[in-house]
């Protein structure tokens, strides 16, 4: 589960003191894993994509009743006191690979056939990417980013991409929602820029970790920017 919250200019520092505050909350709440969540538009994965507007915690849970009782927590009480606006997404992981803080948060599911189907059941598929860079890799990969971004937000089919990272360097990550699957695997399989990225990743060793999470989304609540998702 994701929620996005987006602060008012006078609450940005309140904002920032929570990153630190709702650690032992979320320590507390039972969730099986969880990340506090700077974001930015992802546009080059530096400092200067940082939005200090928007917030982000991501959560998963062993059972439907621990996210359903996390609601009530103090620490979404409390954001949603300082938020003027909230986009929360309820997902089910559809395929995950790799590690994220040496963990599998979302499990080891493997795309079926029948995952197809899931995708589109609901209203919409989201994907998360996570990595930490490499100790010296950051100039080579930072140089790369800028293509990939600029044609991800002109595929068809994408509602959502915010930048997500637990810090302003070297742990990036991207949250996108789609409409549908296919719209997707058009970004992921059929674009070249990103295609290009993909076969440097490999060549370059840009990363020391990295995961890429595919989700079918099972509810989308609230706003984003004042618009419904």
């Amino acid at each position: 589960m994701l929620h996005l919250w987006r602060v008012p200019s006078a609450a940005v520092p309140a904002a920032v003191a929570r990153m630190a505050l709702d650690r032992r909350h979320l320590r507390a709440s039972g969730a099986a894993f969880w990340k506090l969540l700077g974001t930015g538009d992802g546009r080059t994965f530096t400092p200067r994509d940082a939005d200090p507007h928007h917030w982000a915690v991501l959560t998963t849970w062993d059972d439907d009743a621990g996210a359903t009782a996390f609601e009530r927590s103090p620490a979404v009480r409390a954001w949603d006191r300082l938020a003027a606006e909230r986009l929360r997404v309820e997902m089910v992981p559809v395929a995950s690979r790799g590690r994220w803080s040496g963990r599998e948060p979302f499990g080891d599911p493997v795309p079926r056939r029948a995952d197809a189907s899931a995708d589109t059941s609901g209203p919409g598929v989201a994907s998360i990417t996570r990595a930490r860079i490499r100790l010296g890799k950051g100039r080579s990969f930072w140089g790369a980013v800028p293509p990939v971004s600029t044609d991800l937000h002109a595929v068809p089919g994408l509602r959502l991409a915010v930048g997500i990272g637990e810090a302003p360097v070297g742990l990036q990550g991207t949250f996108s929602l789609w409409d549908d699957a296919s719209s997707l695997r058009d970004f992921a399989h059929g674009r070249a820029a990103h295609r290009d990225v993909v076969e440097r990743t490999a060549r370059e060793r840009w990363y020391a970790e990295e995961l890429f999470a595919r989700f079918a989304v099972r509810s989308l609540e609230g706003t984003h920017r004042g618009v419904a998702l």
